[in-house]
């Protein structure tokens, strides 16, 4: 097989910022198809010179891309701008199931026992019951939610305001990141801004009724500024740093902001 050399060519901001929304919004396995196709027509090698045989380096140029791209998504990202509402009758009927996982593993948390766990930049990191969170301010949205791959539903969920509940808890908000880990060993972070979002919730509601295990239970985070895969469901830890997370799917490839 012919090798090329590596060579320093510059990309352009809008190719680059273009190829990776393309990269973050196509599910892993299609992802590793579609970077296939691009070096069958030596798309990714005439961009970042890598030789088409050199995994080590196209994985290197894939992260700079959607690293580059995250901090444009997150200049552009308006913290005021809000996403869609819709009325009651465009609730979808049933709203999908969607985890890394089949519905027949789908986590049973007891309410009464599970406490969330606070850490990081956070003054008061006592934890916290169900209960005390539903006695906090709470609000409701229907909003849509766009997974990345490629379906969309339309859902209500209500809860308490995130940017209510980290003031509540003396959170730094110049930190850089929030954190989540979650009972089904999901984990996944967000920007500040994000959280701070009037939309950003914590669910605890869903259709007026308690959140069921299917969706979340005791609760997960609804921002309908973010793809589905930003919404983690069953929290149990919260943290906020300044070092940079990850994310159950963003350590494979995706996007790390994520926006929708």
């Amino acid at each position: 097989m012919q090798r090329f050399k590596k060579r320093q060519i510059e990309i352009p901001a809008e190719g680059a910022a273009m190829l990776t929304d393309a990269i973050g919004r196509i599910a892993q396995p299609s992802r590793r198809a579609f970077l296939q196709r691009s070096l069958t027509l030596g798309g990714l090698t005439l961009l970042t010179g890598c030789a088409p045989d050199n995994q080590e380096s196209i994985d290197a140029a894939l992260t700079g891309i959607s690293r580059f791209n995250d901090r444009v998504q997150g200049l552009l990202f308006d913290p005021n701008r809000l996403a869609p509402t819709y009325p009651d009758s465009m609730i979808a009927q049933p709203f999908p199931f969607n985890a890394y996982y089949g519905e027949e593993e789908i986590r049973e948390i007891d309410g009464d026992s599970w406490r969330l766990e606070l850490s990081g930049m956070i003054a008061d990191r006592k934890p916290w019951t169900l209960t005390q969170l539903r006695a906090l301010p709470q609000q409701s949205q229907v909003t849509r939610h766009i997974c990345v791959e490629g379906w969309s539903a339309i859902g209500k969920w209500g809860g308490v305001p995130f940017s209510h509940f980290l003031r509540h808890v003396g959170a730094d908000l110049s930190a850089k990141y929030v954190g989540f880990k979650c009972a089904d060993d999901y984990f996944t972070s967000i920007d500040m801004a994000t959280a701070l979002h009037p939309q950003t919730l914590m669910a605890l509601s869903y259709n007026d009724q308690t959140l069921p295990p299917r969706y979340g239970f005791p609760m997960k985070l609804r921002m309908p500024t973010k793809l589905g895969y930003k919404n983690p469901k069953h929290i149990q830890a919260i943290f906020v740093t300044n070092t940079y997370p990850g994310g159950y799917w963003e350590d494979q490839g995706y996007n790390w902001f994520g926006g929708s």
